[in-house]
């Protein structure tokens, strides 16, 4: 698909969003490309880390909704459906893939656009980006688990500002408040990233697969599931190969060299 470009270099997965003349809006083909793509990633052990921009002035400004079917069209369950298959399917996608997903946002980030950005682990945003809640403004309830990834990452109320008043928030603002990790200038955002992908997947891409799931499924357990998951994960991770190589490099004082298994 054109319109979704999709590249390996030194274990990096670079795909990039490109149909800027749409702020790259996301078509269901597109969408389901894209799920396809981060599940591929996930699976390939020739990849130890995920990036994904956009081009032009927008990184995604979410579902492109033209061309929909009419309200009379529906039957009941369709919506629901068309959601759980949709957007929530690309979300999920995303917090699921077995390797650290960057987002490199280059621009506007609007509704399900958002979503796709804070659901990755690394946020990078370009100066010039914007998140927007935009759901608002059409009267519709947010979909692709913003109700489930805005209070986490920044708590109850602000997550109900944003989506209550889809007011456009700006780069500097959304690292203030923490749904970004980092703002560097627009013409430093792509090297950025792929420095940060390049750490990433020189490490021990096992460790931060078993991290990831850790860290993602604390927020929905308790102390005692929590800690049941982390001696689990410890025990799957110390028969990986590069768990072993640093624990040698550490006693031998060296520096360990990975290999991603």
């Amino acid at each position: 698909m054109d319109t979704v470009r999709y590249e390996t270099r030194d274990r990096v997965a670079h795909l990039t969003l490109d149909r800027p003349d749409a702020l790259n809006a996301l078509t269901p083909g597109q969408r389901d490309h894209v799920v396809r793509l981060l599940d591929e990633a996930s699976a390939d052990p020739g990849i130890g880390a995920v990036v994904v921009t956009g081009t032009g002035r927008g990184f995604c400004a979410g579902a492109d909704l033209r061309g929909g079917a009419t309200t009379a069209d529906r039957l009941p369950g369709d919506v629901a459906r068309t959601i759980r298959l949709g957007a929530q399917r690309l979300i999920a996608a995303v917090m699921d893939c077995e390797k650290p997903v960057i987002a490199a946002v280059n621009g506007t980030a609007a509704g399900l656009g958002a979503h796709l950005a804070l659901a990755c682990d690394l946020v990078l945003a370009a100066e010039s980006a914007r998140f927007i809640e935009v759901f608002v403004r059409r009267a519709l309830v947010p979909d692709g688990g913003g109700a489930y990834l805005l209070p986490r990452l920044i708590g109850p109320h602000r997550a109900k500002e944003l989506m209550f008043f889809g007011d456009a928030l700006s780069a500097a603002e959304a690292e203030r408040i923490g749904l970004v990790n980092r703002v560097v200038p627009d013409e430093e955002l792509a090297g950025t990233a792929r420095d940060w992908a390049a750490r990433l997947a020189s490490g021990p891409t096992r460790t931060l697969a078993l991290t990831k799931h850790l860290v993602n499924t604390s927020l929905d357990a308790d102390r005692a599931a929590s800690f049941a998951s982390e001696s689990t994960a410890q025990e799957i991770n110390m028969t990986t190969h590069d768990a072993q190589e640093g624990l040698r490099a550490f006693a031998e004082r060296r520096s360990p060299g990975f290999l991603g298994r």
